[in-house]
């Protein structure tokens, strides 16, 4: 594990590490109705720990100093929102779909209290609308979204549709970082 993401090279290593994993070519329909000749498999790189923790390594610098809760979108962002809580010691929520019809009932899970700076944070975004949605409904809650932060940004609109509703936006890789063609 690399602990230190300090120079572009440890970055750029990293990203060869998450197209190997997750990289896959074929002919996919994207959550955003597009389709495409390459999908990156989020699980592929969430659900293997050393991976996982050095993306929330390479994370954990970008986050504002003021921020007081990472949060994640169901289900795929949940793993990364987690491991960036671990590596940033800051309280995580999960931000559901909708709100869950029992128990509960609520559309977020942790604590979340009116005027929490918050940075929610995604995994692959084509669009940007599961990001956009998941960060409006925080912000309908009370919170104050301080960045929506990406680990790999397709650059078919996420950030346009990011900055249109109002959020700061980054991410650590874009499918051109990766060398990968749309």
């Amino acid at each position: 594990m690399n602990n230190s993401f300090s120079t572009s090279d440890d970055l750029d290593a990293l990203g060869a590490r998450i197209v190997g994993a997750a990289y896959l070519e074929g002919d996919f329909v994207l959550r955003s109705g597009r389709r495409s000749r390459y999908y990156l498999d989020k699980y592929r790189f969430t659900t293997e720990p050393g991976l996982l923790q050095d993306i929330a390594q390479a994370l954990s610098p970008r986050i504002p100093k003021e921020t007081q809760r990472v949060a994640g979108p169901e289900l795929g962002a949940v793993p990364l929102a987690t491991a960036l809580s671990l590596a940033t010691n800051l309280p995580s929520i999960l931000v559901r779909a909708e709100a869950k019809g029992y128990g509960t009932s609520r559309r977020f899970e942790g604590i979340l209290e009116k005027d929490d700076n918050v940075v929610l944070v995604e995994d692959v975004l084509t669009t940007g609308g599961q990001a956009v949605e998941s960060a409006q409904a925080l912000r309908d809650a009370g919170a104050n979204i301080l960045l929506v932060i990406g680990i790999v940004d397709r650059e078919e609109g996420a950030k346009e549709a990011m900055e249109r509703a109002g959020f700061r936006f980054d991410a650590l890789f874009t499918s051109t970082s990766l060398g990968l063609v749309t």
